[in-house]
C-alpha cells in the first residue's frame, strides 16, 4: 500500500520540468527594480543638478547687481560720505540727523541728493525697490525728549525722513519703502560712544520688487455685497 502511495507521489511531479522560465522571470522581476530605482536615482541627481545651477546663476545675478550698484556710486563711496556692505548702503546717522532727532540736517540732505542720479539708474536697469531701514544705540530716548516714545519710534521716523526726502529728490514713490529696527541689529558694541554712534544709522538695500495682483473690481465688488 505504502509503495502504491510512493509511485503516485512520483508519478505526480515531473522530473524533467526545467527551472529556467522561472528563474528568467525572477530576473526579470530583479532587473525591473534595478531599472526602477536606477531611474529614481538619475532623476534626483537631475533635480540636484539644475538647483545647482539655478543657485549658481542666481549669485551669479546677485553678484553683478551688487557690481552694478558699487558702479553706481563711485563717487559717493570714494568721497566717503557712504558705505557699501554686502549690498547696503550706509549713511551715518550723525551725518542725517542730530541726536535724538529726526529732522533731516542739511548735510543729510546733500548726501541722499548725491544718491538720487545712481539709484534711480539701478532701479530702472534692475527690478528692485528700495529699502530704507532705521537703526539706533540702544540708549533710552531722553526724559525731556517727547516726540518718541522709544528708539523703535525714532528708528521708524528717521527711516520715513529718509524715504520721503528720497521720493521728493525723483525716487519713485513705488520703489521705496521704510523700515524700523530700533536698537536691534547693531553692527558695532554699544559699549562706547564710537560704537554707539556706528550704530545710529540709516541703511538703503535694494530688494526684490515685490508684486502685487490687484483683484478685479466686480470681485471686489461681490465681498462688499
Amino acid at each position: 500500500m505504502k509503495n502504491d502511495v510512493d509511485a503516485g507521489i512520483d508519478a505526480g511531479v515531473d522530473s524533467s520540468a526545467p527551472i529556467w522560465p522561472v528563474f528568467g522571470d525572477l530576473m526579470s522581476v530583479m532587473l525591473g527594480a534595478f531599472v526602477l530605482v536606477l531611474v529614481g536615482v538619475i532623476a534626483m541627481q537631475l533635480q540636484l543638478s539644475n538647483r545647482l545651477e539655478e543657485e549658481i546663476a542666481q549669485r551669479q545675478e546677485e553678484t553683478q547687481r551688487r557690481q552694478t550698484l558699487e558702479e553706481a556710486l563711485a563717487r559717493p563711496l570714494a568721497e566717503g560720505r557712504v558705505t557699501l556692505v554686502d549690498g547696503r548702503i550706509g549713511i551715518s546717522g550723525s551725518v542725517l540727523f542730530a541726536l535724538n532727532s529726526a529732522q533731516l540736517q542739511d548735510e543729510g540732505r546733500e548726501v541722499l541728493q548725491s544718491l538720487v542720479a545712481p539709484l534711480g539708474q539701478y532701479l530702472q536697469a534692475n527690478e528692485q525697490a528700495l529699502m530704507v531701514s532705521g537703526f539706533t544705540d540702544d540708549q533710552p530716548i531722553h526724559g525731556d525728549n517727547r516726540r518718541f516714545a522709544d528708539n523703535w519710534e525714532l528708528s521708524a521716523q528717521r527711516a520715513l525722513t529718509v524715504t520721503r526726502a528720497l521720493i521728493d529728490a525723483g525716487i519713485p514713490p513705488g520703489q521705496v519703502f521704510a523700515a524700523a529696527f530700533g536698537a536691534e541689529q547693531p553692527i558695532s558694541s554699544n559699549t562706547d560712544e564710537a560704537g554707539r554712534a556706528r550704530n545710529r544709522r540709516v541703511e538703503i538695500s535694494p530688494v526684490p520688487k515685490p508684486t502685487l495682483t490687484a483683484q478685479p473690481a466686480q470681485e471686489v465688488r461681490g465681498h462688499e455685497q
